[in-house]
C-alpha cells in the first residue's frame, strides 16, 4: 500500500511516500501500528490518517486502491 506522508513525518522518513506491505484491507488502527513498527522514528508522533482526501477514524477499513495519507497536527495563523 502506497501512502503520502507530510511535514514533519515527511522530514523524519526522508521522502513524501512510504509503501507498507499489508495484507487484506487493515484498519487505520492496524496501519498505524505497521507504520510506527516499520518507521520507529515516528513513534510517538500523533498523526490523522486521510482516506481518499477525507479523515477518517481507526476503525475505518482500508482498501489497497484507496488513495492514503498521513497528516501530522498543523498550526498556523
Amino acid at each position: 500500500m502506497d501512502i503520502m506522508v507530510f511535514a514533519g513525518l515527511k522530514e523524519k522518513i526522508g521522502d513524501t511516500r512510504i509503501t507498507l506491505d499489508i495484507k487484506n484491507e487493515p484498519t487505520v488502527k492496524e496501519l498505524k501500528e505497521t507504520v510506527y513498527r516499520q518507521y520507529p522514528a515516528l513513534e510517538g508522533d500523533v498523526f490523522q490518517v486521510a482516506c481518499n482526501e477525507s479523515f477518517v477514524k481507526d476503525t475505518h477499513i482500508l482498501s489497497k486502491t484507496d488513495e492514503v495519507a498521513l497528516i501530522p497536527p498543523v498550526s498556523g495563523g
